[in-house]
């Protein structure tokens, strides 16, 4: 493959400037992170490894780039998602060397060439959010994945698509699991997803959320951190659900628990957040409220069938950006915001950079715990890896540090209480 380092495609380099100022900002809000870069731009621990990054181009990603820089490693970035790029963002980086290939707006087609771009420098460690880049490694360039010794993923939807891979026998290189760390999952997810979200459809809709009939497809970490937030800004909140346990919790927690084809007919905005395709369909549509709002603030944009609603629809137009109104051929409205896709990057700056920094700092030890392992010699096998729970609560004492918070520590009394089976009532 011809590879230059420092090669990039961007928007605008001109936007440079505004973007390295949101990199500050984001900066100054990821103190773990800063941390972790201060002490590990002295070691180098991937000094020799090239990275290929998929993940979206935002400011707290790029803060997380300068650091995988910060510790040797060469660094070669596309995003994600065709919607979710920040222009000025990518500019800035393309502005300090950093090879990256990204921009707001891409199609389909633009979108896996801009993967294939990072992939020309030949990586030895690929950093994923949904598993495309792995996906396009493994299809398309099955020699180049005998070269990574590891990869990490970010997101839920990646990890269920790698775990099913593995079990296939599919996977040709081990791969982290960083969302399941409880230092991502119980705070990006839950707190992240749900304000982002929340701030997606607002930007889009300016809508009164008080006393809407607010419909969450899914009450996972993401869905719950949602109908948190939507409640918490007086919302009347129904989670549907496809699970039992979720939707017990969803019931115990004080929502209406239902259905999607009952819920269809009373909701005024829904948001899904499944990772599962076709949530909202043709039956559904039929059943919205003449002006109902639908978005997804799952990875993919598959959960709402926009080829069912646009065979019902006799007209579409943009309304507002990122917001489009399909006309039905009754004449009743529905609003689809940011095209079916993420909601919280698309039609907002996706999470608050004080989740993120816990999420990039679980990637960012996790790629160092690939290379050292490497170094060793020692090589994990070709299935989906938890992070260890050492480097979970390393990250949370940091982020306590770091807000001012100290907690208590078990005594030499209680340690051993814990560990000894004999004693009893």
């Amino acid at each position: 493959m011809d590879y230059k380092p420092g090669v990039y495609k961007v928007r605008d380099l001109k936007l440079a400037d505004e973007g390295r100022k949101k990199i500050e900002w984001a900066e100054s809000r990821m103190p773990v992170l800063m941390e972790l870069r201060k002490e590990y731009s002295k070691t180098k621990p991937l000094k020799g490894y090239k990275i290929a990054g998929c993940l979206h181009v935002t400011k707290e990603t790029a803060v997380l780039i300068e650091t995988l820089v910060a510790a040797g490693a060469e660094v070669s970035w596309s995003g994600c998602n065709p919607l979710s790029t920040q222009d000025d963002v990518a500019a800035a980086l393309a502005k300090k060397g950093i090879s990256i290939f990204a921009w707001h707006g891409m199609n389909v087609k633009e979108f896996y060439w801009c993967i294939e771009q990072t992939l020309k420098f030949e990586p030895n460690l690929t950093l994923d959010d949904g598993a495309d880049l792995i996906f396009t490694i493994h299809n398309k360039y099955p020699k180049l994945a005998e070269k990574v010794i590891g990869g990490t993923e970010e997101t839920t939807t990646g990890v269920k698509r790698l775990r099913a891979m593995a079990q296939d026998g599919a996977l040709k290189y081990p791969v982290i699991a960083v969302n399941d760390a409880e230092t991502k999952w119980d705070f990006d997810n839950v707190y992240g997803t749900g304000q982002s979200s929340i701030d997606g459809i607002l930007r889009a809709t300016s809508v009164l959320l008080a006393g809407k009939n607010f419909v969450v497809a899914g009450y996972g970490h993401c869905g719950s951190g949602v109908a948190k937030r939507a409640a918490g800004m007086g919302a009347n909140v129904i989670v549907t659900e496809v699970k039992p346990t979720a939707a017990l919790k969803a019931a115990l927690e004080g929502f209406r628990v239902m259905p999607m084809d009952e819920a269809a007919k009373i909701g005024d905005i829904f948001i899904t957040a499944t990772g599962v395709k076709d949530v909202i369909v043709k039956k559904h549509f039929e059943k919205m409220k003449d002006g109902a709002i639908v978005c997804n603030t799952g990875h993919y944009d598959c959960e709402i069938n926009l080829n069912d609603l646009a065979r019902l629809a006799k007209s579409k137009r943009l309304i507002r950006e990122n917001n489009e109104e399909y006309t039905l051929k009754n004449g009743k409205k529905i609003y689809v915001l940011a095209q079916g896709r993420l909601v919280n990057l698309a039609a907002a700056e996706g999470h608050p950079s004080e989740v993120m920094d816990m999420s990039f700092a679980n990637q960012f030890m996790s790629q160092i715990r690939l290379a050292e392992l490497d170094k060793k010699g020692v090589r994990l096998d070709n299935s989906v890896h938890e992070i260890s729970e050492e480097q979970d609560q390393f990250i949370a004492s940091i982020k306590l540090k770091t807000l001012g918070y100290k907690i208590d520590k078990l005594t030499k009394e209680q340690i051993k209480y814990i560990s000894d089976y004999s004693e009893g009532t």
